[in-house]
């Protein structure tokens, strides 16, 4: 593995996160609007898709691809993850959504483990382990967890297997492609959950607030299929945890959110673990 791979790496996903917690962050306002998640989650994808489409060098020879049964899995895993955290964030603090939404990188550590073939270390399970207990004290399992934390930790497993399958297509298809047929899928499989959905006022504000959803989805997520191609999904994976700081910060900005006692240790806890177990990836071990 390149020795510069850790700073490259960490770099370009740390940017994506970034991108992706703050299109979150947007859809976030639409909801606490009223608008429903699944319109919110149809709009990010249709519109990525008017956005993307004239820049994704999409051939008239790569449409079959769309048919392909890999590629609809890989769509329908991000549906269902950015339909659970729009779900999520209606109702809970940005922060705790994602300190719960990181069962995911558990779930792709194994998953690629087990239908990859790529490796496990006993120092990294250990770390995995140690953020599992810090997701545990943000979701609070039995005595204070809410249907909205729960959506969250669906949300996780779904981004989990989405990033051990972006993996398993990232060489077989280009980037871009990758991208846009997520785009295209996912606004043909939400269509009909929002076919008897309440239509919003399509005003200037929502326009740019779907914008900025819309966008921060598909760059962020182009990023993370570019790394893929080259890092393993178990080495990409803790980096996701860089969505806590992200979280946090956008979470207390724009919405004043502020992660109780308990919920702030295993934040801590959760990204601290996610970047010794980057760390560890970056040498192998």
């Amino acid at each position: 593995m390149p020795s510069n791979f850790p700073l490259k790496s960490a770099g370009l996903i740390a940017l994506a996160m970034t991108m992706i917690v703050g299109g979150d962050a947007a859809a976030k306002i639409l909801v606490a609007d009223g608008m429903s998640p699944f319109f919110a989650a149809w709009a990010r994808f249709a519109l990525g898709v008017v956005l993307i489409l004239p820049f994704s060098g999409l051939r008239l020879s790569e449409l079959k691809f769309l048919l392909n049964w890999r590629v609809i899995l890989r769509a329908v895993l991000i549906v269902g993850g950015i339909s659970s955290i729009l779900t999520a964030l209606k109702t809970e603090p940005m922060a705790n959504v994602f300190g719960a939404f990181f069962v995911g990188p558990i779930v792709s550590y194994f998953l690629s483990a087990l239908l990859l073939g790529e490796k496990i270390t006993w120092m990294r399970t250990g770390l995995l382990a140690v953020c599992f207990a810090g997701v545990f004290m943000v979701v609070k399992p039995g005595f204070g967890m809410t249907s909205g934390i729960a959506m969250a930790l669906l949300a996780g497993a779904f981004h989990g297997s989405y990033l051990v399958a972006t993996r398993w297509l990232a060489n077989d298809y280009r980037p871009r492609f990758l991208v846009i047929s997520q785009l295209i899928i996912g606004a043909i499989v939400l269509l009909p959950l929002v076919a008897t959905a309440p239509i919003p006022a399509f005003s200037n504000g929502f326009i740019w607030l779907i914008s900025i959803s819309a966008l921060g989805s598909a760059l962020g997520n182009l990023l993370i299929v570019r790394v893929n191609r080259t890092t393993p999904a178990s080495a990409v994976a803790p980096m996701i945890y860089s969505q806590l700081l992200a979280a946090t910060v956008i979470g207390f900005l724009v919405f004043n959110d502020w992660p109780d006692g308990l919920s702030l240790i295993g934040l801590v806890i959760i990204l601290a673990s996610g970047l010794s177990s980057f760390w560890l990836a970056g040498r192998g071990r």
